[in-house]
């Protein structure tokens, strides 16, 4: 391809990425390949120090993800109803591949700040990576997200954190196009 068609596809695949339902993904996934160059691009973010300050969990064996994530929720809502249970159930099931991201600060003169900055790329980057394959992600968090027990189950300890859980797959129905913001209300010019 020369300059202009990946410049001309790259502005496109940037104004057309958008987030789809993850309890409205269906098979196919990624197949393994196509996960792990996803993973890749992922990774090909700013990381001032070299300190790769995220990593990435890929749940394999979801029905067990799902009991594990069932425990946690009923160890601290022991009453939980049926349709909280079905909430966690699904959560965990959804879409044909979940990949976890971890922020995983590293102590350095580098500002945690720029360092959680890196996560959020990494982030954006798996999104834009999934849409580039033909697939649809979603960036969720939730309960699971801010629970200590479930950090732990993925390997994770403080000062680490859930950036989010990010589904991948392709979509049953066309998506919605939600609103974006009139650029004159998000850019301003300096000197004004």
């Amino acid at each position: 391809m020369d300059s202009f068609n990946d410049q001309t596809n790259m502005a496109s695949l940037l104004a057309t990425r958008r987030s789809g339902k993850a309890r409205d993904m269906v098979a196919p996934g990624p197949d393994a390949g196509q996960l792990q160059a996803i993973l890749a691009a992922a990774a090909r973010v700013p990381d001032h120090g070299k300190l790769n300050p995220w990593r990435f969990v890929v749940i394999d064996d979801r029905a067990a993800f799902s009991e594990a994530l069932m425990a946690i929720y009923l160890a601290g809502k022991p009453d939980a109803g049926r349709l909280e249970r079905e909430a966690v159930t699904q959560f965990a099931t959804q879409a044909p591949w979940l990949v976890v991201v971890i922020s995983s600060p590293k102590p350095s003169h580098i500002p945690r700040w720029e360092q959680e900055l890196s996560v959020g790329a990494a982030c954006q980057n798996l999104l834009l990576a999934a849409h580039a394959h033909g697939f649809v992600g979603n960036w969720l968090t939730g309960w699971a997200a801010y629970d200590a027990a479930v950090l732990a189950l993925l390997g994770g300890a403080a000062p680490e954190r859930i950036a989010g859980f990010f589904f991948i797959g392709s979509q049953a129905r066309p998506l919605e196009e939600r609103p974006r913001p009139e650029l004159a209300c998000v850019v301003s010019r300096w000197p004004a």
